[in-house]
């Protein structure tokens, strides 16, 4: 009986997942028939509004990039489960309060874990910047600060 009644509820989607096969098959078989076949030498050229292409549409980005892009869908991700907490807050109670607050600070954990392992480190160090700064400063201050050198007397070769 089990089998019998889950066939009866399922007869829909299996309704519904054939109608859209079929109708995608109707689509594409006709478009293949209908279609107009091109057989001139700019058929297959790219161009925008009628202009030219003039570079390579594909530039690599810096890896860093892709970083901030995953570090941005999962974090995201996490609001998500929070403003569904933050909606059903009073009716979780305690239980939900302390799912959450270990939710929270698994994040922060894993945030952390980030910023310690230099995940977080877009741009050059600001630490060896600043070394090379005092190492110039240091070594000569009226150069960093854009002061002329004084130049060589010259040296008089007859002497």
């Amino acid at each position: 009986m089990n089998e019998t009644y889950m066939l009866f509820t399922m007869w829909p989607f299996v309704v519904y997942t054939g109608g859209v096969v079929l109708l995608v098959s109707i689509m594409l078989i006709a478009s293949h028939f209908l279609g107009e076949r091109h057989k001139e030498t700019v058929t297959n050229t790219v161009f925008e509004s009628g202009i030219k292409v003039t570079g390579d549409a594909r530039i690599k980005y810096p890896v860093h990039f892709y970083i901030l892009a995953m570090f941005f869908v999962i974090f995201d991700l996490e609001v998500v489960f929070i403003v569904a907490w933050a909606i059903n807050a009073k009716a979780l109670g305690w239980a939900g309060y302390i799912a959450i607050a270990v939710f929270i600070g698994m994040l922060v954990a894993v945030l952390i874990y980030e910023w310690r392992i230099g995940a977080l480190d877009f741009g050059p160090d600001g630490k060896k910047i600043l070394d090379q700064y005092h190492r110039k400063y240091k070594s000569d201050p009226k150069e960093f600060l854009g002061e002329p050198k004084p130049t060589p007397e010259p040296q008089n070769i007859n002497s």
